[in-house]
């Protein structure tokens, strides 16, 4: 498949980098100034080193990419809210041009999944965004798989900088700033972490799971959802849960058409208390009880192995 890649964070960077080995070619790539475009294909190694050493992928303008030869659109400019553009409006131009669009960025549809689909409808491309849940982790194929009908419920931990910061305050008795400021000097936590510790970021994800789920039936968007973060908890509320062999997590829980987020007590070595930046979910399902899933929720290569994987399903 031709790739046209949007966004040159993390994520769409490694989707530059990744696609040759997964037997696709990146047309155009672009970031928020600047842009390549080779109908051959673009030379990754080349426009990546351009990106760290000049801060721009090439000399064409963004807008550019959309008249390039390619079959899918990579949407993985940064996540925004309410409108949740520009993201929004570079799926509703490829999907009018009849192109398939495969999304990391949560945005478009987490805030404006009815209109996601309107546009799905009208259009001869697919749409496709298992990478903005879980990361690599495949949350959503598995609930696709199983079929959203089944599903009845589907709870975890699904932020790995949350994560990292209450098991770590749980294994060494630390208070909330102190790890947090470790999590930020290894890179772990964002300099401006508010999305990952206030349970925003989690309830993206929830949110997105329940319009799976719904099918249409019901959209919802984050002012739908119960979030409480992190920030509040003290070293010593989980010292205390330790002495009744439980622990502290942030839980994001999507059953009865609603989705709460917020910490949680759990089994201090249970399904749902990873360690570290790991993501851990359970989905409750018609037949097959509870199905496990855990792992790597995010990180570049993660996250578009997940990004490549959705390729490969439009590709089948």
């Amino acid at each position: 498949m031709r790739l046209c890649v949007l966004g040159a964070g993390a994520v769409g960077s490694a989707v530059v980098e990744l696609a040759a080995e997964h037997g696709h070619v990146v047309t155009a790539f672009a970031d928020s100034e600047s842009a390549v475009v080779d109908a051959d294909g673009i030379d990754a190694d080349a426009v990546l080193s351009k990106k760290r050493e000049e801060g721009v992928v090439g000399d064409a303008d963004p807008e550019s990419v959309f008249d390039a030869d390619y079959d899918v659109l990579v949407e993985a400019t940064p996540t925004t809210l309410g409108d949740a553009e520009p993201g929004f409006s570079h799926v509703e131009r490829a999907l009018a041009d009849d192109r398939h669009v495969v999304l990391a960025n949560k945005g478009p549809v987490a805030e404006r999944y009815a209109d996601l689909r309107a546009l799905e409808a009208e259009s001869e491309g697919t749409v496709r965004f298992g990478a903005t849940v879980g990361g690599a982790l495949p949350i959503l194929s598995t609930i696709e798989d199983v079929g959203s009908s089944r599903v009845s419920a589907v709870y975890g931990v699904l932020n790995g900088t949350a994560n990292f910061v209450l098991s770590r305050m749980a294994a060494e008795g630390l208070d909330y700033e102190h790890v947090l400021a470790e999590a930020q000097d290894l890179g772990v936590a964002e300099a401006d972490p508010t999305f990952d510790v206030d349970g925003t970021d989690t309830a993206l994800k929830g949110v997105i799971v329940a319009n799976v789920l719904s099918d249409g039936e019901t959209e919802y968007t984050l002012d739908d959802a119960d979030v409480e973060g992190i920030q509040e908890l003290s070293g010593s509320m989980l010292d205390l849960a330790a002495e009744d062999g439980q622990t502290i997590r942030l839980i994001v829980e999507v059953a009865d058409g609603a989705v709460r987020v917020g910490p949680r007590l759990v089994p201090e070595n249970g399904a749902v208390a990873p360690s570290g930046t790991e993501n851990a979910v359970q989905i409750e399902a018609d037949y097959c009880g509870r199905l496990g899933i855990t792992g790597q929720g995010a990180g570049g290569p993660e996250t578009a192995s997940a990004v490549l994987t959705d390729v490969k399903r439009l590709a089948d």
